[in-house]
């Protein structure tokens, strides 16, 4: 088994520079998210995955493309996705009239959702991207701004099954999938890139509806992502730097054994601890303790990117001073999530049968 590799980093530009590479080949560094910065065309994205993996075939190349308002990718052929609410009000449509039939919605629905997957995942794994962050399995409580469209719908049941079917066109198209922000961000209204949301509801409440869809998952959940907010009744830490979120409830009551990932630690509510503001290298610590298998440090690589250094080199110290041990389960369940077949090239994807049905079936 290879070294832990648990940080995930970006670059600033369209291409590599010798100092991203030398970064990117850092022993700690596990994998890469791309942004929209990253994007000039179709063609210079392919040439930046394959570079990305010359400095290092096992790197996790990944991005943030649900659908909607959250896909880094497109223009020069890239699907719009739809936002994922589109699907759950498709589901709620059983036609009107004589067209009425009970079920149907749902129907359509659920393959439309598996025709996402199946179209967002072909289209990334061709030009190099080997992970999504997707799907948010949120609810919508209508009140949260960050999440709105980005959820499927309000009730659990139906996130879940939608949910489902959108990894199931993952899968299809050989990519993981992770539901996120864990145990569930939709009831908060603050947003955690600029604040720190709190919930102030029990942890029974929580399970019943926020979290609902995970353990109805865990046979096709490959990643997890915790959200940057407090739950004050059962931690006063941020879900994603908590044990009692991540190891007691996700893992063992929830029986989930998937990789996790931090979310962003450059974002307001994943540096202050007990109100403290803390070092991008303590964040990481603290995410890795509380059992994240992977963090991620993103938009600290703009100017001269003296952050992603400073996390590398905090990373060493830690690792030489044993104020982290690297943990081979950890790196195993980063090593799943990279595919292992191989994927189209983009010319033969856009006359394959089934990528065509699933452009059909999109709403």
């Amino acid at each position: 088994m290879s070294m832990h590799a648990p940080l995930i980093i970006d670059i600033a530009g369209t291409s590599l520079t010798d100092v991203d590479r030398e970064r990117l080949a850092h022993p700690l560094v596990g994998g890469i998210i791309l942004f929209k910065r990253n994007w000039e065309d179709r063609s210079a994205l392919v040439q930046l995955c394959a570079d990305i993996k010359a400095v290092k075939p096992g790197l996790l190349i990944c991005v943030d493309h649900e659908g909607g308002r959250v896909q880094r990718f497109r223009t020069d052929g890239f699907t719009h996705i739809p936002p994922m609410r589109a699907f759950g009000e498709m589901w709620m449509d059983d036609g009107k009239g004589k067209k009425h039939r009970e079920g149907s919605g749902a129907m359509r629905a659920m393959n439309a959702a598996t025709a996402a997957g199946y179209v967002l995942g072909t289209e990334l794994r061709a030009c190099g991207v080997d992970f999504s962050f997707t799907p948010v399995l949120d609810l919508d409580y209508g009140e949260s701004s960050v999440i709105g469209d980005r959820s499927f719908g309000r009730d659990p049941r139906v996130v879940a099954a939608l949910a489902k079917s959108l990894m199931h066109g993952l899968l299809q198209a050989g990519m993981g999938n992770c539901g996120k922000h864990f145990p569930g961000h939709g009831f908060v209204k603050a947003d955690s890139h600029v604040d720190i949301p709190v919930d102030k509801r029990s942890l029974s409440a929580i399970l019943d509806e926020d979290a609902a869809p995970y353990p109805w998952l865990t046979s096709v959940l490959t990643a997890v992502m915790p959200a940057h907010v407090i739950y004050p009744k059962v931690d006063k830490r941020p879900a994603g730097f908590s044990e009692k979120w991540l190891k007691d409830i996700l893992r063992s009551r929830l029986r989930y054994d998937g990789a996790i990932f931090s979310d962003d630690l450059s974002m307001e509510g994943a540096r202050r601890i007990n109100g403290e503001l803390i070092s991008y290298t303590e964040a990481a610590l603290s995410a890795l303790h509380a059992g994240c298998d992977m963090v991620l440090l993103c938009n600290q690589s703009l100017g001269l990117g003296e952050h992603v250094d400073e996390l590398l080199d905090g990373m060493d110290a830690a690792l030489r001073d044993g104020r982290w041990v690297p943990d081979e389960d950890s790196e195993s369940r980063r090593v799943s999530l990279l595919p292992d077949t191989e994927p189209q090239v983009w010319d033969e994807l856009m006359r394959q049968p089934a990528y065509l049905q699933a452009l059909d079936l999109l709403p």
